[in-house]
């Protein structure tokens, strides 16, 4: 298997027209469907995908917690469900009821192969290990997106993203960034007239963000030119991992940082003077968000709290 997945052609293949790239993540961070999209698709699907009928508010609030209000917030999906299994296993409200959570053994072996963390991957990963249980995580992901067709629609950018987008689009190459897939951001953004701002609409089916980045951006501008913005650990790890400059859109606090995001940290970035302690602050605060313990884990009686 290559580096990329064939999809990520066109991000090899794309050539700088400006001074600066700016990558944007899309769920939680420039669109706000993440919540609904979690408490009303991927969720409801997991609980009758899997059986979790008689666990289904401790189903729902674990699935809530890896997804939304942990430090996992905002991962790949894949990953995500077997988060999800790891932490029903461990919780003893589960074991009290008598629920015998499988240890996803497939799931973690796909996981570990070298099968992109996609719906194509885990297709291509099935036709090489037929099994029962990636056949019902396939049917998960394909509920999942049924169901966000079905449910999530006129779900609305966060206050202050086109204006940012309108005053970064001068001086940078956009494009999104995003563990969503192709089909759901071409809809989401298009109805709201983000699209043209984009050079291109990167989605799982071209890879991680921090593949994303690497293909688009990195090495074709300065590493301090090169800017991703995001609402979740996992997307200050792809910013790391690539050596490029993050800014964090704080959860629960979306239209203050894009607001900030336009009349301070913009500025700055195009000044070149981002880095070093404006950065640093503002990532530390982020960290400081989000947990690593779920609410069960620290009380000790495994007690469900929301």
């Amino acid at each position: 298997m290559s580096e990329y997945p064939a999809a990520a052609q066109p991000l090899l293949a794309f050539t700088p027209k400006k001074d600066f790239f700016i990558g944007i993540d899309s769920d939680g961070c420039a669109m706000d469907v993440m919540t609904i999209k979690h408490e009303e698709c991927f969720a409801p699907a997991a609980i009758k995908q899997f059986g979790l009928q008689p666990i289904s508010h401790i189903a729902r609030e674990t699935w809530m917690f890896v997804n939304l209000y942990s430090a996992t917030r905002g991962c790949n999906r894949w990953v995500a469900l077997d988060l999800f299994f790891d932490h029903l296993r461990n919780r003893a409200d589960v074991a009290a009821r008598g629920i015998d959570i499988p240890p996803m053994s497939e799931l973690k072996a796909f996981l570990s192969s070298d099968h992109p963390n996609s719906d194509d991957g885990i297709a291509a990963y099935a036709r090489e290990h037929p099994s029962q249980e990636i056949d019902t995580c396939r049917e998960w992901s394909r509920l999942v997106g049924d169901l966000t067709t079905w449910m999530v629609h006129g779900c609305a950018p966060f206050p202050g993203v086109k204006e940012a987008f309108e005053a970064m689009s001068d001086k940078a190459d956009c494009m999104t960034v995003s563990a969503a897939n192709l089909a759901a951001l071409t809809r989401e953004w298009g109805e709201h007239g983000l699209t043209p701002y984009m050079e291109i609409v990167a989605g799982q089916e071209m890879g991680t963000k921090a593949q994303h980045l690497a293909a688009a951006a990195v090495g074709k501008y300065p590493s301090k030119r090169i800017l991703l913005l995001g609402d979740a650990p996992g997307d200050l790890d792809a910013a790391r991992s690539q050596g490029v400059c993050f800014y964090p859109i704080t959860p629960g606090a979306e239209a203050e940082s894009w607001r900030r995001l336009r009349e301070e940290a913009l500025p700055r970035f195009f000044a070149e003077t981002y880095r070093g302690d404006y950065e640093n602050t503002l990532v530390e605060e982020f960290r400081q968000l989000l947990p690593s313990r779920a609410p069960w884990e620290s009380t000790g009686d495994n007690v469900t709290t929301r």
